[in-house]
């Protein structure tokens, strides 16, 4: 069956092409986006944090925000309410629900996340609620956007 329109074609990303964003902690890649491939519904990522690393405090207004552990143990604080999560387990963060995820563990940990569905605009997707506060001699939400 066709619709008359055009189908866009497969696009894939590598995650070591993409230049980190780091203005909120660790190191967020988003793979799959509006920016990157022309996404229209959500974004997907990875972010890895190393031991100490977090992301700050925020909120999506208008996404639910899915993370799955890959490889190691991770803590996200929802509403203020620790969460541990590891290797090969996920959670969903509710729409308007803050949250912040830390590695306290000896070792990186690595989440895929996945945000959906788009705010209206960029600018409405994401509300900061914590400044990133860098470690001591690292340049900490110097890089990214």
């Amino acid at each position: 069956m066709t619709t008359g329109k055009l189908q866009p074609s497969a696009v894939k990303v590598r995650a070591a092409d993409l230049v980190p964003n780091r203005r909120r902690g660790g190191d967020l890649r988003v793979l799959l986006g509006p920016s990157t491939v022309g996404a229209t519904s959500g974004f997907m990522g990875v972010l890895v944090l190393e031991p100490g690393e977090y992301v700050s405090e925020h909120y999506h207004p208008y996404s639910e925000e899915f993370l799955y552990v890959t490889e190691g143990d991770l803590i996200v604080r929802v509403d203020d309410v620790p969460v541990g999560l590891s290797a090969h387990e996920g959670l969903m963060v509710p729409i308007g629900k803050r949250h912040r995820v830390e590695n306290h563990g000896p070792r990186r940990s690595v989440a895929v996340f996945q945000l959906c569905p788009l705010a209206p605009h960029p600018s409405l997707g994401h509300v900061d609620t914590e400044p990133l506060v860098a470690p001591e001699g690292s340049a900490a939400g110097s890089a990214g956007s």
